[in-house]
């Protein structure tokens, strides 16, 4: 009797599918995430209490700070958030304020100047110049009245 040790192609594509229908199943659509977040924190502390010797339990100085950093983390998550909804809020107040006014932006290695004549809203606000949408980043002067100003030297 022999035993053939090498698949052939149809075998091992069929045991990459097997393999692929097997993850998607222990998954459930799931991505592995490379950070732990608030709720990993949490399911860790109560695994770790529920399993603790009842005849040495975790000393409460360990526990208090367990949970400091469970909170420290909640409140860190929190201003992350608020953080990213400032920004946005910013960026597009300051994009907005530059309706009417002539810009000069940065396209591809080109220069390209023109007036706002209409602004998006929202994460990644955007411009009408010239009859094209650019992202409000691109942007590099605001040329308003009788001032310039580079973006991000005065408040506008």
């Amino acid at each position: 009797m022999t035993i053939q040790s090498v698949l052939s192609v149809q075998e091992q594509a069929e045991a990459v599918r097997i393999a692929q229908e097997h993850n998607a199943k222990v998954n459930n659509g799931r991505l592995p995430q490379q950070q732990l977040g608030k709720d990993d924190f949490l399911k860790l502390l109560v695994t770790q209490l529920s399993y603790q010797d009842p005849t040495a339990p975790m000393n409460d100085k360990e526990f208090v700070a367990q949970m400091a950093q469970f909170s420290t983390l909640d409140q860190m998550t929190s201003m992350a958030n608020d953080f990213a909804r400032l920004k946005e809020m910013l960026s597009s107040g300051e994009a907005t304020s530059s309706l009417g006014k002539s810009v000069e932006l940065i396209d591809n290695d080109t220069v390209v100047q023109g007036t706002v004549l209409a602004v998006t809203r929202g994460a990644n606000p955007q411009i009408l110049v010239n009859g094209e949408y650019y992202n409000w980043e691109q942007v590099t002067k605001i040329i308003g009245g009788t001032e310039t100003a580079e973006k991000g030297e005065e408040s506008l």
